[in-house]
């Protein structure tokens, strides 16, 4: 699945490539997420964040996308930098096949504002269908730009619960989750 925007194309890391070349893309990875989590992104990890605490998550995301209990998008240049990411994870309890969660939506702050996490989002929902999966839930930040991006893309409010999570300085935030029936 490949999905193109200018320079930018949104693919999906097939269980191969997460074997095979867990390192470099760890490494590029990596980046990203501590470019985000410096940029004050909520997304489970506090300030600093160590690139050896990065690797070791995104070693751990890509164990779980060449086991195939995940999805693991990416955007990239056409020279091959990702400049983003999102996953799907597939693997769900007995009851909830059909459902899975969509899950660190992450965008270098020097892609912002080109398109690139709708194009993730468009692709993780087509990826979810190739799933067979027909609810999806995902969790942000109140507020924040992601909130406007999910909801613009037909995602529905469920709630939001306050204090929820820290921000990366500590800070408390608030989260609201969302839902989408495909």
């Amino acid at each position: 699945m490949t999905d193109v925007h200018a320079d930018i194309a949104i693919r999906r890391i097939s269980t191969d490539e997460a074997r095979e070349r867990a390192a470099p893309l760890a490494q590029a990875l990596a980046d990203v997420l501590i470019d985000c989590v410096e940029g004050g992104a909520s997304v489970s990890f506090m300030l600093p964040l160590t690139r050896e605490k990065a690797l070791g998550f995104w070693h751990g995301v890509l164990q779980a996308a060449a086991s195939k209990e995940r999805v693991l998008l990416v955007a990239e240049t056409a020279a091959g930098r990702i400049l983003g990411t999102v996953q799907l994870i597939t693997a769900q309890p007995d009851n909830q096949p059909h459902r899975a969660d969509v899950a660190k939506m992450l965008v270098h702050r020097d892609a912002r504002r080109r398109g690139v996490a709708a194009q993730l989002m468009a692709a993780v929902e087509r990826a979810a269908r190739d799933q067979g999966k027909t609810v999806l839930v995902l969790d942000t930040v109140t507020g924040g730009d992601a909130e406007r991006l999910y909801q613009r893309a037909g995602w529905q409010t469920v709630g939001t619960v306050p204090n929820f999570a820290l921000m990366p300085d500590g800070a408390y935030c608030a989260t609201t989750f969302f839902h989408k029936q495909l």
